[in-house]
């Protein structure tokens, strides 16, 4: 095949930094706009009168978390192995990672829709939550689960482009999505009362959008004809096995960081709604600080893929210094932030102030967690762009079950929030040291 134009020759290394600092920009914009609809979501729910729909809603998403999160290694590993492929100058093996992880996202997406009952049963059947709450997770549940193709698409879709370092294109695409996301939850929520339902419809509807917005823009760089010229090489066992066991090693990965996550939320359940409900806020903030971090981290992956590829391990050293402390920079601001005005910030998530109190009470276990947390989710993004699932896999599946599991159990023995959160720091500093230990290896 002719070298395809829309695939820019690689920045030589003196632009290393302007180009790593632009990309993470870009990133951190188009992440941005996932917490900000979660966060307007929140705030939607957060401001009816019946409490018991944000409470639902937080339920429902434990098991969207599982069920689509443990995907997340079709976004993680297509981003590493389209660097790389991009580091090599590998213009066929860029579209053939496309085609090959889009294969298995479409295949995994309609599987997971025919399974949606039994997802359904089993995933609330092992969470705790008062009658009328669980009813909540039900209505959104069942709105949700329809976006199941889409999303798993669109995780494959924005590991490509980010692989391939096209920042604009993934800020188009979560403008797109997560944009219409806020406007058919205020329509669905707030204009129709449809409340956990509206939450769940406005976000699958946001995800088809982004997955229409996604094919049309690869059309535009001669996307369908790139993809038939690598058709006829798209089935070779030797490649699919290895893609498999890349995949295979970050599921593990993903899965025992959602489920720590999942229990978190079970645990601050069986702690009383409101305790739930404050949680939850805080896991929002958790959450928009990953963000931005991630940020960060999809910039180092790409940049970890690029320079492993072409053999360079002084612009690794280089990456891991200035990703590492512009992640903690970014999570330490967050944390403070919101320690320090926790009354007027989470005033504007919800109208409940028993809710608040608990969140205050709460509040600076954020500076830990964030901090640890910026560690490991960038040193996720260095070694994802090595493609070294083993050590993703090994060291958070320690993490989770030495760091977050034990810790956690006494929390739900006791009742005590408090543990519970210090659990979550185990989890973070866990991972975050197991990750540090294996960087000089892969430095050598």
């Amino acid at each position: 095949m002719a070298k395809n134009p829309a695939t820019p020759p690689i920045a030589p290394t003196p632009a290393f930094l302007p180009s790593f600092l632009k990309l993470a920009a870009a990133n951190i914009i188009s992440n941005l706009m996932v917490p900000l609809a979660a966060l307007v979501d929140t705030a939607f729910l957060g401001h009816l009168d019946d409490i018991r729909h944000l409470g639902g809603v937080a339920l429902a998403t434990v098991i969207f978390n599982v069920a689509y999160w443990s995907f997340g290694f079709l976004r993680m590993g297509t981003t590493g192995t389209t660097a790389q492929a991009r580091g090599r100058g590998d213009v066929d093996g860029l579209w053939l990672i496309l085609l090959r992880n889009g294969a298995i996202a479409l295949t995994f997406g309609l599987l997971i829709l025919l399974l949606q009952a039994p997802i359904r049963e089993l995933g609330f059947g092992l969470l705790s939550g008062e009658p009328a709450v669980r009813a909540a997770g039900i209505e959104f549940y069942n709105a949700r689960i329809w976006d199941a193709p889409a999303v798993l698409l669109n995780l494959v879709l924005m590991g490509w482009f980010l692989g391939r370092e096209k920042g604009r294109r993934v800020i188009a695409l979560s403008m797109v999505g997560n944009g219409s996301n806020v406007v058919f939850n205020y329509i669905f929520i707030n204009q129709l009362g449809w409340t956990s339902a509206g939450a769940g419809w406005g976000t699958a509807l946001s995800q088809y959008l982004t997955l229409i917005v996604g094919l049309g823009l690869l059309l535009r760089e001669g996307g369908g004809q790139n993809l038939r010229a690598v058709l006829p090489q798209g089935w070779n066992p030797q490649a699919i096995k290895g893609l498999f066991l890349l995949n295979r090693d970050i599921l593990v990965r993903t899965f025992a960081l959602v489920l720590s996550f999942a229990l978190f939320t079970n645990f601050s359940a069986a702690l009383g709604t409101e305790t739930l409900a404050a949680n939850t806020l805080l896991l929002q903030v958790v959450t928009l600080s990953a963000y931005f971090i991630d940020g960060i981290a999809f910039a180092t992956e790409s940049f970890a893929g690029r320079y492993y590829g072409s053999g360079d391990r002084t612009h690794l050293r280089r990456l891991l210094t200035l990703g590492g402390g512009t992640s903690v920079a970014l999570a330490l601001t967050f944390a403070l932030a919101f320690v320090l005005f926790p009354q007027p910030l989470f005033s504007l998530l919800t109208i409940h102030q028993g809710v608040i109190a608990v969140v205050q009470t709460y509040v600076l276990w954020l500076v830990p967690v964030l901090g640890l947390g910026a560690i490991a989710y960038m040193l996720d993004g260095y070694f994802l762009g090595l493609t070294a699932g083993k050590t993703l896999r090994n060291a958070t599946v320690l993490a989770a079950g030495v760091g977050f599991l034990p810790l956690a159990l006494v929390a739900q023995a006791l009742g005590s929030a408090h543990i519970l959160w210090l659990a979550l720091v185990g989890l973070m500093a866990a991972r975050a040291l197991t990750l540090l230990w294996s960087v000089p290896k892969s430095l050598a």
